[in-house]
């Protein structure tokens, strides 16, 4: 198989069906060799999310759902790519905040064993608004914008990772080798899961570049205050894990 692409989703029923609609459209417009599936990891949604991705099937046969207990996006994404078969695995959010025919910068710059080592390639692609070239169109109110700045300089400075402007966008494209060393290795299952996959893949030569995205920030995005907190005692656990050498 080609192409794996998952979507952590939890309590999504108003746009599951728009965003897995949109998604499949756009992959069967490419006709990728080997095919593409799109992997659902619901995580024990209190709602029809489940449902309506199961009523679906019969029109996207290249959907399945994984149930999950509800540990966290990161534990629903790193399920998602363990469990999937495709030589490029992705994520993207359930919202569709960065669309589907981004995949299409995406691509030409992973490396893959189909494809080999021709001219510059990367085992780890990743959206980011903050190179140049990004757009956003940003719905969310001005001190939640004030916290996201300043913890993605936290996040630099503290993570190891300060080459990477932006770590925390829900679009990121892996080749199967990387993807398979990476989530094996994971530890976390909330929201700090982003830095630690991207600091895993450092620590394995894994090469990554970060690509300008349109960013559209829902005004009833679920990353609330709280997830701030949360996501710096993960940063220092992460910290913590890379020192004992944990992900060697």
């Amino acid at each position: 198989m080609y192409l794996s692409w998952i979507i952590p989703a939890y309590n999504e029923e108003r746009r599951i069906e728009k965003t897995i609609r949109e998604v499949s459209e756009f992959l069967r417009a490419k006709n990728f060799p080997g095919g593409f599936e799109i992997i659902v990891s619901n995580s024990a949604s209190r709602d029809r999310t489940a449902a309506i991705v199961r009523n679906m099937r019969p029109r996207v046969p290249e959907l399945s759902l994984l149930d999950l207990e509800n540990k966290g996006k990161g534990w629903a994404v790193r399920q998602g790519m363990l469990q999937a078969r495709g030589e490029v695995r992705m994520f993207s959010d359930a919202d569709n905040s960065v669309s589907p025919d981004h995949l299409d910068k995406f691509l030409p710059m992973l490396c893959t064993d189909e494809k080999g080592p021709q001219g510059e390639c990367f085992d780890a692609v990743i959206g980011s608004i903050e190179v140049p070239g990004a757009e956003i169109q940003e719905h969310a109110q001005w001190y939640r914008r004030m916290l996201g700045k300043f913890a993605k300089y936290v996040i630099r400075a503290i993570s190891g990772l300060y080459e990477i402007h932006d770590s925390q966008r829900g679009f990121k494209v892996f080749s199967r080798r990387a993807a398979e060393t990476v989530f094996a290795r994971q530890t976390l299952t909330g929201w700090g899961f982003d830095f630690e996959i991207l600091l895993i893949a450092k620590i394995h030569g894994f090469r990554i570049r970060e690509v300008p995205v349109r960013w559209v920030n829902p005004p009833d995005s679920k990353v609330g205050i709280g997830a701030y907190a949360a996501t710096f005692w993960e940063l220092l656990e992460v910290k913590w894990n890379q020192i004992k050498g944990m992900y060697q």
